[in-house]
């Protein structure tokens, strides 16, 4: 059974239901605790982000603020395209891009980066733990790729 080498998420309206830049007015409250993504539940797999957001102090402090940040081994959050992220996350990680997996709310970040040859999931509700272990499924039946 196949899995990922590399989890890629974005980060508004995926991993959180708003967009950092436009939906929180800092400063942001301490202590707060996150239940909403289920990517916590994804042990055994390297994480990353990947956002175009122009908040990235923001998106920073909310992976921090939600307990988040410590499974991200990788974090690409600035403003650009969503190729230029995972170029650089597959520099840094040494991990080939038909080995990693993408989750996304937007149709075109999904149609940009699956060009390069990651699993790319659109999802417009957000991830859950549901569909996580539904697309581990998927990949881990994919025929081999030569």
């Amino acid at each position: 059974m196949s899995k990922p080498k590399l989890i890629v998420f974005d980060l508004d309206y995926t991993l959180w239901p708003f967009w950092v830049d436009t939906h929180v007015d800092p400063p942001l409250p301490q202590g707060q605790s996150w239940r909403g993504s289920g990517c916590t539940g994804a042990q055994g797999f390297r994480l990353a982000v990947a956002s175009r957001t122009g908040e990235v102090r923001g998106a920073n402090q909310l992976l921090k603020l939600f307990n988040l940040d410590q499974y991200f081994s990788l974090k690409e959050i600035y403003p650009g395209s969503k190729v230029t992220h995972f170029r650089k996350l597959q520099t840094d990680s040494g991990v080939q891009f038909s080995e990693m997996m993408f989750f996304d709310d937007e149709h075109r970040n999904i149609v940009d980066v699956s060009r390069l040859g990651v699993h790319c999931v659109l999802i417009p509700d957000g991830i859950t733990e549901k569909s996580a272990r539904q697309e581990l499924l998927t990949f881990s039946q994919r025929p081999p790729v030569t």
